[in-house]
């Protein structure tokens, strides 16, 4: 199999994954097209107490509420909306993460957020307190604040935000949230204490609740955008099971229900999340549902409520949970909760991409951008392949050589195929040349491309990651489609010191002409930092392939100027 075959062969199979992604975005079961929550309209959403020695009350299930006062949290990393009903985080700011690519004419665009109470958007994240005592601030009651704008300072590492609520019988609760210079993770304590005369008992809880993203996009544009590639919806972790996922689609369909004890609860989104970590030692009862469900505006949601806890009169008692909102950094998010790094899913690929992930990195940190990290890349598979495309390469160069003889079998034995390929089997024998020679390098270099594939559109590190002019974000396609065009140019090389294949009639050579043109004109959608891979990998073996033809071509003359 000559290179030119091979490389169609990987050509299609490359384009079939890519498009079945398309199609299954298209045409494969859709979330409901997301609208704005209505207040008064949910269900009441009643969940089951996990270990807990008494049923908790019913947990609310309202969507919306209207704002009481909203407090300005600021860190370096994070800026954060905390409506003062419920002590809800409504709003976040990715303050490193910028929403589009910066650029000269934009160099400090907006940051990315995540959070959002804004109604096409909604996504939020809550916390309550519930007890069949009577009064207890669930995420609808109004807490009291001292302030209404908090930021780090200069020299400031810790940055803490207290909210107060207290009934007639001297229940008080005080939720604090605690923020660390440089860091994702929010820690949210709700304090109890009991100034009644009698004993109080009631269950602390955390969930978040989003509407659907819109799926309004046409099949080229479900294409083109990463986004569209990515897993959207809940996902929770438990040390037996690990991470389990459920679409918006099946939320109705496959509901949770169960105890879990050192886990999270998150809802997923392209390169980033936001994550509910009870604390360890807590048995917490984990739920889905769907608040709406048969609205035009049905708002999914994910719980986790925690243990019951008594507090005698007089005492106190302090429940904590973490918080995380950001991005999926790998390699770091381990290290605030177990599991937490396989928020970036990859699917199937995983066992390609993590090693591809983790290489990518150690050359970044080297070089110290990621168009160079991923040319490295390409050069360190070359070389670890050199010996097997040097074995491919000379047999192509020395089958170019024995066209003419092809050429003679075809005339010989014109319609006969069987005979005509007994008879080249035979002329390749002879002149020991392999023809499979070329399957063998595309069979390994064909996952690395589907895997950094997927290390492009996940990882949130090569997000908006510029590499040099006019390529401002390696994980979106080349903008002016300069690298697509130099790609189509290596291929039209690579294609004219290549033979054709024996056999190939006048049709089909026509159609391996306009191959290279046809798939540059699909990498005009691929991502900048896939093309320049590619680019790459096809001038390196477009080099390698000139200098062993050469070489070949010189022992051949050597050998008849001996002869």
């Amino acid at each position: 199999m000559n290179q030119t075959r091979t490389f169609l062969i990987f050509a299609l199979l490359a384009v079939a994954y890519l498009l079945f992604q398309a199609w299954e975005k298209d045409y494969g079961p859709q979330p409901p097209a997301a609208a704005a929550p209505v207040a008064g309209t949910s269900t009441d959403n009643s969940v089951p107490g996990a270990s807990a020695s008494t049923a908790p009350a019913a947990v609310p299930g309202t969507v919306s509420e209207a704002s009481a006062q909203l407090i300005t949290v600021s860190t370096d990393v994070l800026r954060l909306t905390i409506d003062t009903r419920g002590g809800s985080v409504v709003r976040s700011e990715l303050l490193n993460y910028p929403a589009v690519p910066r650029t000269k004419k934009d160099p400090d665009p907006a940051p990315a957020r995540l959070l959002d109470d804004d109604r096409a958007q909604y996504f939020v994240a809550q916390s309550g307190i519930v007890s069949n005592q009577g009064d207890a601030p669930d995420h609808r009651a109004v807490f009291a604040t001292a302030q209404t704008s908090y930021a780090l300072t200069q020299g400031q590492d810790d940055l803490k935000v207290d909210l107060t609520w207290q009934n007639a019988a001297g229940l008080k609760v005080t939720k604090t949230f605690a923020l660390k210079r440089g860091s994702y993770v929010v820690t949210v304590d709700q304090k109890i204490e009991n100034g009644g005369s009698a004993a109080w008992a009631g269950n602390t809880y955390e969930q978040l609740q989003r509407v659907a993203p819109t799926q309004q996009k046409s099949w080229l544009q479900n294409f083109t955008d990463p986004s569209s590639h990515s897993f959207y919806g809940a996902a929770w972790y438990s040390p037996e099971d690990k991470m389990t996922t459920l679409p918006f689609t099946d939320f109705a369909k496959k509901p949770l229900n169960h105890a879990i004890t050192g886990g999270w609860a998150s809802m997923l989104q392209h390169y980033f999340f936001v994550a509910w970590i009870p604390a360890a030692q807590d048995a917490s009862t984990y739920s889905t549902s769907v608040i709406n469900p048969d609205t035009a505006q049905p708002v999914y949601l994910i719980r986790t409520v925690g243990p019951s806890i008594s507090v005698a009169p007089g005492q106190s008692a302090t429940s904590a949970s973490r918080l995380y909102i950001g991005p999926k950094l790998q390699g770091t998010l381990d290290s605030v909760a177990p599991g937490l790094d396989l928020t970036t899913n990859y699917g199937w690929l995983t066992v390609v991409a993590q090693p591809l992930h983790w290489l990518l990195s150690q050359l970044h940190a080297i070089a110290g951008n990621w168009g160079v990290a991923i040319i490295l890349l390409v050069l360190l598979l070359k070389g670890a392949l050199w010996k097997l495309t040097a074995a491919q390469f000379r047999s192509g160069a020395r089958m170019r050589k024995l066209q003419p003889r092809v050429n003679a079998l075809k005339e010989r034995y014109g319609d006969d195929k069987m005979k005509m390929q007994q008879a080249m089997m035979e002329l390749y024998k002879k002149e020991k040349v392999n023809p499979m020679s070329g399957c063998l390098p595309v069979l390994i270099t064909m996952p690395v491309f589907f895997g950094l594939y997927r290390v492009l559109m996940e990882s949130v590190e090569l997000r908006h990651a510029p590499f040099f002019g006019w390529v401002h974000d390696l994980s979106a396609p080349d903008p002016f489609f300069v690298l697509p065009v130099i790609y189509i140019l290596v291929m039209l090389a690579t294609q004219w010191l290549t033979p054709a294949a024996a056999g190939m009639d006048p049709a089909q050579q026509k159609m391996m002409k306009v191959m290279p043109v046809v798939f540059g004109f699909l990498f005009l959608f691929f991502p900048a930092g896939l093309v320049l891979y590619w680019v790459i990998n096809g001038l390196t073996s477009l080099t390698q392939q000139w200098l062993i033809t050469r070489s070949v071509d010189r022992a051949e003359e050597k050998a008849k100027a001996a002869a």
